[in-house]
């Protein structure tokens, strides 16, 4: 999965494309993630003895292939690919070879 913690990403398909947010959570061994503000999901808390009964909204999980990563520079959804630099195996911006960790 070429998708990370903190990466900021663009939905491309669903009912909340064209939003942008930042990868809350990565589960890589379902390919699905969770971004902030997107696949918003009402929950029903009940009621404890501490706390009151409340209407919760919180932001589902998303398939992997829904989203891309957005370039904040140039404006634009990219793809990113892998190369090996110095031993090391990083992420790049296969538009501008540009290093994205």
């Amino acid at each position: 999965m070429r998708i990370k913690k903190d990466d900021m990403v663009i939905v491309i398909t669903g009912k909340d494309k064209g939003k942008t947010g930042k990868v809350l959570k990565a589960m890589p061994k379902e390919n699905r993630v969770i971004v902030e503000g997107v696949n918003i999901q009402t929950k029903h808390q009940k009621q404890t003895r501490t706390e009151a009964a409340e209407i919760k909204h919180v932001e589902g999980p998303i398939h992997v292939s829904n989203v891309m990563y957005y370039d904040d520079k140039a404006n634009e959804a990219v793809k990113i690919g892998y190369e090996f630099r110095d031993g090391q195996k990083i992420r790049v911006n296969r538009k501008t070879r540009e290093i994205l960790d």
